[in-house]
């Protein structure tokens, strides 16, 4: 059973998504690739490899003019 997993988390690295863009447009767009889910504060702004791991980046503080 664990070689199908393997097997699973293999081929779901090889072939990416459609929302998929891969590390380097993960890190260029000052994300952080993470597997599984993101850490408080963060939220998915896209795929590195769909569906395992995601691109998780910090909201941009809003900037207020006076």
């Amino acid at each position: 059973m664990g070689i199908l997993v393997l097997v699973f988390i293999f081929i779901s690295l090889t072939q990416h998504g459609k929302n998929a863009h891969g590390p380097d447009s993960c890190n260029h767009g000052g994300g952080l690739c993470r597997m599984g889910s993101c850490v408080s504060g963060e939220y998915v702004a896209q795929y590195c490899f769909e569906p395992i791991i995601l691109c998780c980046k910090n909201p941009t503080p809003a900037t207020t003019e006076s």
